[in-house]
């Protein structure tokens, strides 16, 4: 009599792994996929940036510019910088030395970089990585900071810069969330595009 209890309550428990395994990793997943296709087809294809039909890159994903015309996103500690399949953060916490040595450094090479004074107050996002080392946003503060070297290297008015800063501003999340942020790769691509 146990056997056959056994082998019954098997069977139920083998038919609700199949069913759920199913519903779950086939049906759910495509019904996901299915309803972002129809509602959300550039973000759900990853805001995948086009140019003459090749991608550039992505909206979410911070690129590594470092020429001297181009604005700066924020330090990344992303694999090998800006490495997508190596996403992370230092995990150096505000007591670690080796963290106020990075940063010394990189306030540093940024008030050099970008010609200011030691009196300017550098923006926090300049000079520490994101958690994910891949954030695509930089501050406004620190967009404004960049402009005058964009602007002086690009032969173009800082006035220009400050237009392209402000129409490649991103809101807070939900209006309310968050800080306004410069989407770097757009506000370079825009930037290479204009013809001031």
């Amino acid at each position: 009599m146990k056997t056959k209890a056994f082998i019954k309550e098997l069977k139920l428990a083998m038919m609700t792994t199949l069913t759920l395994a199913i519903l779950l990793c086939g049906v759910y997943p495509a019904l996901v996929w299915g309803i972002a296709q129809i509602g959300f087809p550039f973000r759900s294809n990853g805001s995948l940036v086009l140019q003459d039909g090749h991608v550039l890159g992505s909206r979410l994903i911070a690129q590594g510019f470092t020429g001297q015309q181009y604005f700066h996103p924020r330090p990344s500690a992303a694999g090998d910088g800006y490495d997508a399949a190596n996403s992370g953060a230092s995990n150096l916490g505000p007591l670690s030395q080796k963290l106020v040595d990075q940063v010394k450094e990189r306030v540093t090479a940024y008030r050099a970089e970008n010609s200011l004074a030691l009196s300017v107050k550098i923006p926090a996002d300049a000079v520490t990585a994101s958690a994910s080392g891949l954030d695509p946003h930089i501050s406004v503060r620190n967009a404004e900071l960049q402009s005058a070297r964009i602007a002086g290297v690009r032969g173009i008015s800082e006035a220009a810069v400050q237009n392209l800063i402000r129409s490649h501003t991103d809101g807070p999340d939900l209006g309310f969330l968050g800080e306004p942020g410069v989407n770097v790769f757009e506000l370079n691509l825009a930037l290479d595009a204009s013809k001031e």
